[in-house]
């Protein structure tokens, strides 16, 4: 089966031409990603404490008809039999329990545009505030879903969604029987990146985003995920034109549970605000102040709701983390974050990243701390970072990690 799936993506490369499929593109990367910390009694670099992947991706997209277009991608995921000497874990839950190599579509969609309406369906990415594609990671998660897309109305693009099917680990997925493994750094993927119903019943979105003043951006999102819980999202982005160079966002988002979902995490709603001031007026530099308060009442943590099994799901706050995701969106948590990167032509991009949570209610503060450098050498992509997380009442963990990605 591994085999029939990956052998899509060639047989499409190389019938484009007999079935007069046109501007076919194909793109593609290899991944190696390591990691290693010193949490626990261990040290950097001990094999307990370190994971490694290694990632391939194939896609291929092309028009079948005018206004009629497709996608396929392919992943594949090995360890490399790494996991036998340097390392004892592995970044993603890709491989199944017995750490096997694996290989799955991650995407395999058609796209039809009439005029200024476009509807896509079949397996693809999502990019949504509270449910999406998180690209951080090694693989990406992605979702069997319909999407329709409207551009009538001036400066507004509408959107309506439908997903039924998901391979992240969201919370119900536990529900499902489906499972995470502890040896897997990331949490992002279901047991061996398989599909299922996402959420217990599937879930609605429809969105309305408006750039009729061109400095702003301003888009409200609301979804039904059926049992689970009703949500809303608020953003507004604006280039301010009173100080040159400033940008100032504003967030607002609400989780309401209902049916099982307020069997699992209460009646109560959750609610969360952010704020972010950037800069940008010295050349190559970008600078940012954010802030964000999560209600204490809330069952329902502000994150992705595609990946948020464990509370570990990233969140769309301005204030989200480098890497300990799942704090700044948990109930009660007041978060701060600064951020500068700067791009130096000659030698390297570099990242400084500073986030502090505080919750009463949990009785925690963490400080999280990372610094990154990033080097392009012609189709080689390179990065190095460096993250010391610290919360109250514990030691403080170093984390060193490098990510290799060769495009082609």
């Amino acid at each position: 089966m591994k085999l029939v799936k990956m052998s899509l993506v060639a047989a499409m490369v190389m019938g484009a031409s007999a079935f007069a499929i046109d501007n076919v593109k194909v793109s593609g990367d290899a991944k190696l990603f390591y990691g290693t910390d010193d949490a626990g009694s261990l040290s950097l670099f001990d094999k307990d404490n370190s994971y490694a992947d290694t990632a391939l991706r194939l896609s291929v997209t092309g028009d079948l008809l005018k206004g009629v277009s497709f996608g396929v991608t392919g992943y594949a995921v090995s360890t490399l039999g790494l996991e036998n000497n340097l390392v004892s874990n592995t970044w993603t839950n890709g491989h199944d329990a017995a750490v096997n190599d694996n290989a799955w579509l991650g995407e395999a969609w058609m796209a039809a545009t009439m005029g200024k309406t476009t509807a896509k369906i079949g397996r693809m990415e999502l990019d949504t505030p509270l449910a999406f594609s998180e690209k951080w990671s090694i693989v990406p998660n992605t979702f069997d879903a319909a999407v329709l897309i409207n551009q009538d109305l001036p400066g507004t693009t509408l959107v309506g969604a439908w997903v039924g099917k998901s391979n992240g680990s969201d919370l119900p997925a536990l529900l499902h029987g489906e499972s995470t493994h502890a040896a897997d750094r990331d949490l992002l993927l279901r047991d061996g990146a398989s599909f299922g119903t996402f959420g217990l019943k599937g879930a609605y979105a429809v969105a309305a985003i408006n750039n009729s003043f061109k400095p702003l951006t301003a888009q409200a999102w609301y979804y039904n995920v059926v049992d689970i819980a009703d949500a809303y999202w608020l953003q507004a982005d604006w280039a301010c034109q009173l100080v040159k160079d400033v940008k100032v966002g504003v967030q607002y988002a609400e989780m309401s549970p209902k049916g099982t979902g307020a069997v699992l995490a209460g009646t109560n709603d959750s609610s969360a605000y952010a704020v972010k001031v950037g800069y940008e007026g010295v050349q190559n530099l970008k600078v940012s102040a954010a802030y964000s308060d999560v209600d204490q009442d809330g069952g329902l943590s502000i994150q992705n709701v595609a990946t948020g099994a464990g509370l570990v799901g990233q969140s769309k706050l301005y204030t989200e983390t480098y890497w300990t995701y799942g704090i700044v969106g948990l109930a009660g948590t007041e978060s701060w974050n600064l951020t500068a990167e700067y791009d130096m032509k000659d030698m390297a991009k570099f990242g400084a990243y500073y986030t502090n949570s505080d919750n009463d209610m949990v009785g925690f503060t963490m400080n999280e701390v990372a610094l990154t450098a990033t080097k392009s050498f012609g189709p080689l992509d390179a990065t190095l970072a460096y993250i010391n997380t610290d919360f109250k009442n514990a030691d403080a963990v170093n984390a060193l990690q490098a990510y290799l990605t060769l495009n082609f």
